[in-house]
């Protein structure tokens, strides 16, 4: 746990100097501690438990007969009770009187009611409280139970006078509790807790609050005290810090004294509920809340009826506060969560907006890409053509020029022969022409010129075939005639008649070679013509 204390000699310089006081921040702080101990308050109740669970099973395996062993482990069960919960602690007053009086012990009698009174007082019980201190004849006590007397009827007085708050009753009570103190004071041993105590506490009974009490500041200077005392101490000097230039003092201290409480467990206080009232006139609604609605739990707790009926009157305000600050919360939130709502709509409208916009761009973007690969393989496709046409209208010009040629000198001499009636000469002129010849060489030029434009065409082609399928040129060939049929197509010849008078072939004969082929190749026969016409010119090759 998380244990801060403003150090004792910062808390005297501060409390003696007008001019200084805590600062904020550390009231900031301290709250903090304050409320993290609240959150682990029951951390401290079950220790606390345990320490009553202990002492109940010595109790009861203490021997029936030990009466005073049973008295002193019910004395230390009430110490354990009394500022924590008042049935409990009125059961072992009980258990405690009824010892007394088997052992016929008048002084524990005596002391046993006190401890009665106390716990009555504390509960709010005053009528009960006078009754049981007035069944005590103080002149036989102790000095210690003397002293526990004259402090508990100064008590009894003051809370008595408090609670009338009128100027018919309250000055006699605040006079018979001045004049009970007195009579502790002089029976405290010098320099005790009980006497600065009492001292301290005199000057808050008698409403002389200009300066704080020496007494209480020498205690928190010098002495080590307990956590419930430093509660009780802490809590009475706040009693002094009434300015509103005080407030972070007052409010510091009565944080130190709730902090404390929860640390002894002490249900029987009033600190918290003191600082929930100021941090409520403060404005700190949610804080003020929480501090006095755990005021209200522990005197439920501990059975504090008259301190149940004074919070009882502010909780309900302090809780309309909560609520209509709550409420008010809840407004400025929807309308935060409504605003945060409609951008996100237009947001989300402007996303959605850019969103298909970019789809649509992206679509069209895809669609010119492809255009443009389309286009790409269309201007390939074009360039092939004309160099493919390039080549063989220069071969083809060639040809026809050399055939025109030949045609003429042909003409010439058949003139002249004809002319001189040497019409044997003539047919030995036109018998000079091998056609056959002519066409071989006309077949070994498109070879040449093809595969001077398709350099990958043979390679290519039988790349489709098995290796015991692939067809290869002899030695003598450039192209053989299965090769050819596909070159010319691969030429754009695809017309089966066509390519029969070219080659000087049937027709039939054609489509048998060209189904042959295709069914020894390595793809589907409608793939082999698109395969073929994929065979790269040359010039495209060296541009990819």
């Amino acid at each position: 746990m998380i244990k801060i204390f403003l150090p004792a000699f910062l808390l005297v310089l501060l409390m003696h100097c007008a001019s200084a006081s805590v600062p904020q921040a550390r009231v900031d702080s301290i709250m903090g501690v304050l409320k993290n101990e609240l959150a682990h308050r029951k951390d401290y109740d079950d220790k606390k438990e345990l320490r009553i669970k202990q002492l109940k099973e010595k109790l009861n395996a203490t021997s029936p007969g030990n009466y005073n062993a049973q008295y002193d482990l019910c004395r230390q069960l009430y110490e354990e009770y009394k500022v924590y919960q008042f049935d409990s602690a009125y059961v072992y007053t009980q258990k405690l009187l009824r010892l007394a009086l088997i052992t016929t012990d008048l002084s524990k009698v005596y002391d046993t009611k006190i401890k009665l009174a106390f716990i009555l007082l504390s509960s709010g019980m005053f009528k009960e409280t006078f009754e049981c201190l007035n069944q005590i004849n103080s002149k036989i006590l102790s000095n210690t139970s003397r002293l526990e007397y004259y402090s508990t009827k100064s008590r009894a007085y003051s809370d008595l006078a408090e609670y009338n708050g009128d100027k018919a009753y309250a000055v006699f009570d605040q006079s018979e509790a001045i004049k009970y103190i007195d009579s502790a004071i002089a029976l405290a041993p010098p320099s005790s807790f009980d006497r600065l105590y009492y001292i301290g506490n005199k000057q808050i009974v008698a409403g002389r609050l200009q300066n704080p009490s020496s007494e209480y500041l020498d205690l928190l200077l010098h002495y080590k005290l307990s956590e419930h005392h430093r509660a009780m101490v802490a809590t009475g000097l706040s009693s002094f810090y009434t300015s509103p230039y005080q407030e972070s003092d007052r409010m510091f201290l009565m944080a130190e004294g709730a902090i404390n409480d929860i640390r002894s467990s002490t249900k029987e206080t009033t600190a918290i509920f003191k600082l929930g009232w100021e941090l409520y006139l403060k404005g700190n609604i949610v804080d003020a809340y929480t501090f006095i609605n755990q005021a209200m739990d522990d005197a439920q707790f501990y059975g504090a009826r008259l301190r149940k009926v004074k919070i009882g009157a502010v909780l309900p305000i302090v809780a309309a506060q909560r609520n209509i600050l709550t409420e008010k919360e809840k407004d400025r939130f929807l309308a935060y969560f409504v605003s945060i709502t409609v951008v996100a709509i237009i947001i989300s409208s402007i996303l959605f907006i850019v969103f298909y916009q970019f789809r649509r761009l992206k679509t069209k973007e895809k669609i010119i890409e492809e255009k443009n690969i389309l286009l790409e393989k269309i201007n390939g496709k074009l360039s092939e053509d004309t160099h493919i046409k390039e080549e063989y209208i220069g071969y083809f010009f060639n040809v026809i020029s050399g055939y025109i040629l030949k045609l003429e000198k042909l003409k010439r001499s058949v003139e002249r022969k004809i002319t001189t009636k040497k019409y044997d000469d003539v047919l030995l002129s036109v018998n000079e022409i091998n056609i056959k010849k002519e066409r071989e060489t006309l077949f070994y030029t498109f070879d040449h010129v093809f595969l001077k434009i398709f350099p990958n065409f043979i390679a290519s082609f039988n790349s489709m075939l098995r290796e015991e399928d692939q067809i290869w040129p002899r030695d003598h060939e450039v192209l053989n005639t299965d090769l050819r049929i596909f070159a010319l197509m691969r030429l754009g010849i695809n017309d089966n008649e066509t390519i029969a008078n070219i080659l000087e072939y049937s027709v039939n004969t054609i489509y048998v070679y060209k189904m042959r082929i295709k069914a020894k190749a390595l793809v589907p026969g409608d793939q082999f013509d698109h395969r073929i016409m994929d065979i790269k010119a040359v010039d495209i090759l060296n541009k990819s």
